[in-house]
């Protein structure tokens, strides 16, 4: 059997506030192309299908061409809820989607409860674990002294694995979870709920397949514990990340081998560093034009209306941090910065922090008769 491991597809996210259906639909409706050419019997979706718990009707329109593709393209789907997903949503008509090869595994009750999918060589056992926010889960497992992630996880993998000792099946396991040894980056929401988020690997000893999901990156913990990460770029600091999926081989007696299939990049990322004039003038930035950037401006002013500028040139630029050459000046609190100054240096200092230049003689003049005139006194 041939099982195409994917998570957090995150459908309908945006990215610096730009939608990104349209490249989520080019790259996860290309899945289907790969289902096809690689003869997959089986895609997993490990968590985080939406984006969002209550996802816009745009997102939900997409996430059914894209499921609707990869299945006449051949594929049995199964899916499980990540942190993002609302379960009891996701899981809606999950009965009558099954019907249609789309299994929706969504209950806590029933995680031990496999979707079990035959090859030549018998039986596979796939079997969903949503993801188990601790206080709700040690509710629904029936168990109160469960307390955090590790608990909960370890009682469901205790279940799964009683399951699996009736059956003579080989066996895949769908997890939504922080894995200890995983990476993280910037765009995956805290699961750090109930004390410590992480879990020991182990739980998932004696399982032939592991196709974890939560974190972005693909990793590999171990040749039958995976991460598949995201399928796009959710953040900056995925720039480097390789987006793929696993290619999972199961024979007769477990697994046989695990190989990555990259995915294609819509829209690549890139980050700069400069001041305003040189990243608008400079040549050797014309590269950067077509990519998602992320800007550092380092003029010793902030420049006004950057972004806009930036914008002319580079269309796709979505994120702006001013961080001048040594360091922004220390704030100090106003009456330390005026002590032991007269009216007229505290005026003329603000003219020369504000535009960077020092009054000259005529300003001076006329801010020494303004403030004599304030004082009611005539100008020295």
């Amino acid at each position: 059997m041939r099982v195409l491991h994917t998570s957090d597809w995150h459908v309908g996210r945006t990215f610096h506030g730009r939608d990104l259906l349209a490249e989520q639909e080019a790259v996860l409706g290309g899945l289907a192309n790969l289902v096809s050419d690689e003869r997959v019997d089986v895609l997993v979706v490990s968590g985080d299908l939406y984006d969002r718990a209550v996802p816009s009707a745009e997102a939900v329109e997409a996430c059914a061409w894209i499921l609707a593709q990869i299945a006449e393209a051949g594929a049995q789907i199964i899916i499980t809820p990540g942190n993002h997903d609302s379960a009891p949503r996701l899981g809606a008509f999950a009965g009558f989607a099954q019907a249609g090869g789309l299994h929706l595994r969504t209950t806590i009750a029933e995680l031990h409860k496999p979707v079990v999918l035959p090859d030549e060589h018998g039986p596979v056992a796939f079997y969903g674990i949503p993801y188990l926010e601790p206080e709700p889960a040690r509710h629904v497992l029936g168990d109160l002294e469960l307390r955090g992630h590790a608990a909960v996880l370890g009682e469901a993998m205790r279940r799964v694995k009683e399951d699996l000792q009736t059956r003579k099946s080989r066996s895949v396991v769908l997890a939504h979870a922080f894995v200890i040894g995983g990476e993280t980056s910037d765009s995956e929401r805290t699961i750090a709920v109930g004390g410590v988020p992480h879990v020991p690997g182990s739980l998932f000893d004696g399982i032939d397949y592991a196709a974890l999901g939560h974190l972005h990156g693909p990793q590999v913990l171990a040749e039958h514990l995976r991460y598949s990460g995201s399928p796009l770029a959710y953040s900056f600091s995925e720039a480097r990340h390789r987006k793929s999926v696993w290619l999972v081989e199961l024979d007769e007696s477990g697994l046989a081998g695990v190989e990555r299939r990259e995915l294609p990049v819509p829209r690549a990322l890139a980050t700069a560093r400069g001041d305003l004039q040189e990243l608008l003038t400079e040549p050797r930035y014309e590269d950067l034009v077509e990519k998602f950037l992320s800007v550092e401006l380092t003029d010793p002013v902030r420049p006004i209306d950057a972004m806009r500028r930036l914008q002319e040139r580079f269309p796709h630029a979505v994120h702006l941090d001013w961080r001048p050459e040594g360091g922004r000046p220390v704030a100090r609190r106003y009456t330390e910065a005026v002590r032991g100054r007269s009216d007229e240096q505290v005026a003329c200092c603000f003219v020369e922090d504000a535009r960077k230049s020092a009054p000259t003689n005529a300003e001076r003049a006329l801010l020494r008769e303004a403030l004599a005139a304030v004082a009611g006194k005539e100008p020295e």
